[in-house]
């Protein structure tokens, strides 16, 4: 039952004119449960129907009837407050949930609708560092989320396996290189090559030249170049995988910038055909002044291609192949100005599907203020972070859980949840000041906090069912929801019913920490109702109430925290 509907269907009855869809959209939760369950504010509707905001509400009011849905309809100072019938929410609500279990929450809205998520693409023969986590974490969670909500969703690895970048690698490899160190090294030999080009360089600017002239040799063709590059892409996707199998991702594509390589010329052409490029000093580019951006170089002058030619190609093939209904690029916000060009350079070309490219920009990460970069070597692995994170949990289930079976399992769970949790609970825009001890924190609002909490309901479950290792709810036919009326276990009610509503919010604003924050606030609402209120109680109406409750919670939790990328732990 979807209440906040049904109350803008009887409203809009009432009054000519007036949408139901509209009203939605105007209904608030009151942050206090004595202002009601459902809020409508009037002020909105006086100028439509030339009436006084209270004036307003008391036509509703009179009009609104209580029919099983609403006990209670209030109206204060422009305000209608209508309250909910408790005992047929918690029925209706509680049945809901045991019903669609791994479904709830979820829905039809993007039925038939592809959307395309371009996200994490690392550098091939650079590290994964914390950096890399948030696009990577966001891309996922944004990737579960359209998922959960039907549409059909397309994850690309784009994948930094072309550019200069790999012909000053292939420079540092063949000055200070050597075979079995990269080979027994692996990513690590790469960027340590790679940093000591830039100090080479540094001193020795003709360097630069040098690369250059391998890069343009690499998209010729060249047999050294090319055998060089496949080696240096085969050893950083081996340590890369490791990463995403430790994160539980997976892609259903790995094209990079290097697929492109043979696609660039038609578009490159339908440029030129359509007057978009100019020469500029012997290098090719698109003018964009006339809406405020600078050029975007295209061609470079040596021949060489650069991100707005495989991106325009991209962009372009992703359409042809998929027909999606929305690209999704999730990169650093430092990357705003690229994508405005490029999304107007696919408009500029006449693809009306340029409208349905989005970037969606994530705040910049640093240590201790000082920006990330590979190249100087001021960085913090993901794997040493992901692998102190797990550490510490073992730890942790050492001391005060020794006998856990499955404590390494646990403990993986519990650690990279606590990572990704840290870097999904906060607006995806700010930017982050990477520090050990918050990202080890497991206290407070937390991932672990959350996973214990799942844990703690699936300890009731067990216990109510006789010790069994089924977390399975028997008894939900025989729910009294009049059991159900107290503060503490209305407050988890609610928080239960509003988890369809927090999922379609992320989607829609592409924000995973909506669902982040939602699951900190259902597992302190729970908890509040599992220290105020017994469960496994001799009265076996209240026990099958309270049960359903904490099976309902249970499920609510794996689902959201599925949605970000979490493991739910039975046992903790």
């Amino acid at each position: 039952m979807n209440y906040k509907d049904e109350l803008a269907k009887q409203i809009a009855e009432g009054f000519e004119g007036v949408e139901a869809a509209a009203l939605r959209e105007l209904i608030e939760y009151p942050p206090n449960p004595e202002l009601g369950d459902f809020s409508l504010p009037c002020f909105k509707l006086s100028k439509a129907l030339r009436k006084s905001p209270q004036a307003i509400a008391d036509e509703i009011k009179s009009k609104l009837g209580t029919d099983g849905l609403f006990s209670r309809v209030e109206s204060v100072s422009g305000y209608v407050n209508v309250f909910l019938d408790k005992q047929g929410f918690a029925a209706n609500l509680l049945s809901t949930i045991l019903t669609e279990r791994e479904r709830y929450g979820s829905s039809d809205l993007g039925a038939g609708k592809t959307v395309v998520f371009d996200f994490s693409s690392p550098n091939i023969a650079k590290p994964f560092h914390v950096g890399h986590l948030r696009s990577t974490m966001i891309g996922n969670a944004l990737y579960r989320i359209h998922q959960f909500l039907g549409y059909t969703c397309v994850g690309v690895n784009h994948l930094g396996d072309w550019g200069t970048q790999f012909g000053k690698l292939i420079v540092a490899y063949k000055n200070w290189g050597d075979e079995a160190a990269v080979e027994e090294g692996g990513i690590l030999e790469l960027l340590r090559l790679y940093v000591q080009f830039h100090d080479e360089a540094d001193k020795n600017p003709e360097l630069e030249e040098v690369a250059r002239s391998w890069f343009v040799r690499l998209e010729q063709g060249d047999e050294e170049a090319n055998r060089l590059w496949r080696w240096f892409v085969d050893i950083s996707l081996k340590e890369f995988n490791k990463i995403y199998d430790l994160l539980g991702i997976k892609f259903d594509s790995f094209a990079g910038e290097s697929f492109y390589n043979d696609k660039m010329d038609k578009p490159v052409q339908e440029l030129k055909d359509k007057g978009l490029l100019e020469e500029d000093d012997g290098a090719l580019l698109v003018r964009l002044d006339q809406f405020n951006m600078p050029p975007a170089l295209m061609i470079k002058k040596d021949g060489a291609t650069l991100y707005h030619t495989r991106d325009v190609a991209a962009a372009i093939y992703r359409k042809n192949t998929y027909n999606f209904h929305k690209s999704v690029y999730v990169t650093g916000a430092a990357q705003n100005l690229h994508f405005q060009q490029l999304f107007k350079i696919v408009e500029l070309m006449g693809y009306e599907w340029a409208k349905d490219m989005v970037h969606v920009p994530f705040g910049q990460v640093s240590l201790e203020g000082a920006k990330l970069s590979t190249r100087k070597g001021n960085v913090v692995m993901l794997d040493e972070l992901l692998t102190r994170s797990i550490d510490r949990v073992r730890e942790i289930i050492e001391a005060k859980n020794p006998d856990m079976p499955n404590k390494e399992e646990v403990a993986r769970q519990v650690g990279v949840g606590a990572i990704v949790f840290n870097d999904l609970s906060t607006n995806r825009i700010k930017d982050v000041v990477f520090s050990w001890e918050d990202a080890l924190n497991f206290e407070g609002e937390s991932g672990p906090y959350v996973q214990y909490t799942h844990a703690r309901a699936c300890s009731v479950l067990r216990k109510s069912n006789g010790g069994s290792s089924s977390i399975e709810f028997a008894g939900a036919a025989e729910v009294d929801a009049s059991q159900l009326l107290n503060a503490e276990a209305q407050a988890a009610l609610k928080e239960l019913y509003i988890f369809g509503e927090q999922v379609q919010q992320a989607m829609w604003k592409l924000e995973p920490s909506i669902v982040s924050r939602y699951l900190v606030d259902l597992a302190q609402a729970f908890n509040r109702f599992y220290h105020e209120c017994p469960i496994l109680v001799e009265d076996q109406a209240v026990r099958n109430a309270r049960l359903a409750l904490v099976k309902s919670v249970q499920i609510t939790l794996r689902n959201g925290l599925a949605l970000i990328g979490l493991e739910s732990p039975e046992m903790i």
